[in-house]
């Protein structure tokens, strides 16, 4: 079941599946019948488990009928990006080497997922070890353009209905920047609220677990299954320690539909690095923003914002290499270009260098949170509009966000001339997912997106 412009979205197929009128078999079929359509030219998936997922549909569409339904992700079909475990599945990791090499046990994340009736279908392309080097993935709003990385196939799949949401990580902007590429939405969570248990590290200071899906309402739906304390690990972070109530506060806003919203447009880098293409598309959205909310400020960040990219940069190089600086060595075929100059940046930093950057890194972080207060940043999600294939686009605005740990929401706007989208990125303070989500749904009402049927 589809609608007129694309795939349904969790929030629409759940209802039709508890109501009885859509079975998790028949939405599957429905998924798989878009991979058949598309991922010949879009090449989304590097593992798809065809006969699994069907078993799985059809024991959850047995139990729909037993009257045991488990939620709103009850037969839902979801894409898993192969830097996580999936029992029986190969974690490839985008290494020639390591492709397969088979999963033992589910990560903490995709456990939760089938806890709650999701239907795993199977392992989504990623760059070469969640880093920089381009993917075989091509954006399916225009096949000579990237789709992000280094979550690129969990975006794509989302884009083209392959799935209705999926799993992503970012620890640069690899969650932000592909799901504004291919126009859908996107939660990057808070540093630690989502467990990174089964997740390949790239750098373990500013890895986040996330999701993707086709409005903020699935996004909360994903986030609020997989977010938590996690026993498994034996620790659990600061603050992390109750399950979040994200849909409880949509379903505030959305009540409370005509209460003001507190935004602050973030200058500085947001405004200077904003490339030509954006900047008018950005600006409109900006005073169609101010049409609505009477509480609109201007701010630009922190004085230590100057070198927030530069410092990004020393940590997670040096982080890099201390996880694939020894397998570097032994198998230097396995790592291409980007991610081989960035490991062996960081063999090269100097220990002092590190421990400067991260530590500015907690500094930083406490500052944005007393600047933001009850409010949401708002930028540009992205520098620019996706470039060619050659390359995985500019993570500037969203890395940024990996230092600090903020919690971020994109959601698509507009799109070009070109016919491309184009989204926007909110930031709200450590732990304060739910506020953030109240804040996006309000906003998405709004903004009144349209999706525009694929090109393809």
């Amino acid at each position: 079941m589809t609608n007129d412009q694309g795939p349904i979205t969790i929030t629409e197929a759940a209802e039709f599946i508890r109501k009885g009128e859509l079975t998790p078999s028949e939405l599957l079929e429905q998924c798989l019948g878009r991979i058949d359509r598309y991922e010949e030219r879009v090449r989304a998936w590097v593992y798809l488990d065809r006969e699994g997922a069907r078993e799985q549909a059809a024991r959850l569409t047995a139990e729909v009928k037993q009257n045991n339904y488990r939620g709103p992700l009850h037969g839902i079909p979801v894409g898993i990006k192969d830097i996580i475990d999936v029992f029986d599945m190969p974690t490839g990791c985008g290494s020639k080497l390591w492709a397969n090499s088979y999963a033992r046990r589910d990560a903490t994340v995709v456990e939760r997922l089938r806890q709650a009736g999701a239907v795993i279908m199977g392992k989504t392309v990623t760059t070469a070890y969640a880093s920089f080097d381009p993917p075989v993935t091509r954006n399916p709003w225009n096949l000579d353009r990237t789709p992000g990385g280094s979550s690129s196939g969990s975006a794509a799949a989302v884009a083209c209905g392959m799935c209705l949401g999926a799993l992503a990580s970012q620890t640069g902007g690899s969650i932000t920047r592909p799901a504004s590429y291919c126009g859908v939405y996107s939660l990057k969570p808070t540093y630690g609220r989502v467990s990174v248990d089964g997740v390949l590290p790239l750098a373990p200071s500013m890895d986040h677990v996330g999701v993707m899906a086709n409005c903020v309402r699935d996004l909360a739906i994903l986030f609020q299954t997989i977010a938590g304390p996690d026993e498994r690990r034996g620790f659990s972070f600061e603050g992390n320690t109750f399950i979040p109530n994200a849909l409880g506060a949509i379903s505030s806003s959305q009540t409370d539909s005509e209460s003001e919203r507190e935004f602050c447009i973030l200058g500085g880098l947001f405004d200077e690095m904003l490339s030509a293409e954006v900047r008018p598309l950005y600006s409109t959205f900006i005073e169609k923003l101010e049409g609505e909310v009477a509480l609109l400020e201007r701010a630009v960040p922190p004085s230590a914002f100057a070198e927030v990219l530069r410092l990004h940069r020393v940590v997670m190089a040096g982080e890099a290499a201390c996880y694939h600086g020894a397998r570097l060595r032994r198998h230097p075929d396995d790592y291409p270009p980007k991610i081989r100059e960035l490991i062996e940046e960081g063999l090269n930093h100097p220990a002092t260098v590190f421990n400067t950057a991260l530590g500015v890194s907690h500094r930083l972080a406490d500052q944005i949170d007393r600047a933001l207060g009850s409010r949401v940043f708002v930028t540009a999600a992205t520098t620019s509009l996706p470039p060619d294939a050659s390359t995985t686009g500019d993570p500037a605005f969203n890395s940024p966000w990996s230092y600090t740990g903020q919690p971020t929401v994109s959601l698509p706007y507009d799109f070009s001339k070109d016919g491309l989208p184009v989204a926007v990125q909110l930031i709200g303070p450590s732990m304060c997912e739910d506020d953030l989500f109240a804040a996006a749904v309000w906003l998405e009402h709004r903004l009144d997106f349209t999706r525009r049927p694929l090109p393809l």
